[in-house]
């Protein structure tokens, strides 16, 4: 009987098909979540490996950042690392080297849901912007065959770019004490909602190198782009180093972060590989 029932099952309702057919790109998770006052997590990504990207989701994590400024991950390391993402629930985001629009379009077509701009000016950043935009608000280019508007399934491309434009986190990276100073007019920027303080490379320009939020340079700094970033509606990002100090990322929510990296999967290994390393001599 059971089988005489499978045989015999009606197809789906038209309708069904079509609401497939239209299906589009991913909301952005990330977005989200922050806009409903919820704390993300997350992690920079080094290693190109679809099954880590798993792992992070399977833990809870929110986000990952593809690292294509230092890492050796390619393109199309990239691209299985999206699909990776997506698949699993978690939500890609990429670090990009420079502004170069042609990458930016790439990377995007790809469905990466936000970009990191390493040292991110208030010039730097509204040019990634302009680049990571569709028109009137940006130059990127269209084209529907891509995969973020799901091989031309869009049914309204209008919508689509109005959607791609909203839903995209840029997220320029405040690695200096020159750029904190011109911050607040750069937290004043439409279409900037996120800002990233790296705090290493923060440490050394700042020269109380590797100096974590312990430190009174490194709080009054984060303390600073807070509350500047909160009189307008944005959000502070930061990461909190290779060791799993829970303690550490509860101290910078508690400043008012809302988005932290916890540091880089190679490093974050590699931590793991020494503890397991001092049972030698324990």
């Amino acid at each position: 009987m059971a089988r005489a029932a499978r045989r015999h099952r009606q197809p789906a309702p038209l309708g069904a098909a079509l609401k497939r057919e239209e299906k589009t790109m991913r909301p952005n998770a990330v977005r989200q979540k922050l806009e409903r006052g919820e704390v993300v997590m997350g992690m920079m990504h080094f290693t190109a490996s679809p099954m880590l990207v798993e792992v992070m989701a399977s833990a809870g994590l929110d986000f990952f950042i593809i690292d294509l400024e230092h890492s050796p991950i390619d393109f199309d390391m990239a691209a299985h690392l999206v699909r990776a993402g997506d698949a699993a629930g978690i939500a890609p985001l990429l670090r990009v080297p420079d502004v170069d629009p042609g990458l930016v379009k790439k990377v995007l077509n790809l469905g990466v849901q936000g970009l990191v701009l390493p040292h991110g000016t208030r010039e730097s950043s509204q040019a990634l912007l302009r680049a990571a935009r569709y028109e009137p608000e940006g130059i990127r280019g269209s084209c529907p065959a891509v995969r973020q508007a799901n091989y031309g399934a869009a049914p309204n491309w209008q919508q689509f770019q109005a959607q791609a434009n909203r839903e995209l986190l840029v997220i320029p990276l405040i690695e200096d004490p020159a750029t904190l100073q011109d911050f607040e007019a750069l937290a004043a920027t439409p279409g900037l909602d996120v800002f990233f303080l790296g705090p290493f490379d923060f440490s050394v320009a700042a020269a109380v190198p590797g100096a974590g939020f312990d430190h009174p340079v490194m709080a009054q700094a984060l303390e600073r782009m807070v509350k500047i970033a909160q009189s307008h509606g944005k959000y502070i990002m930061t990461s909190v180093g290779d060791r799993i100090d829970t303690a550490v990322g509860r101290n910078v929510i508690r400043l008012g972060v809302r988005m932290i990296s916890y540091s880089a999967d190679a490093l974050v290994f590699r931590r793991a590989c020494q503890d397991i390393a001092k049972l030698k001599v324990a």
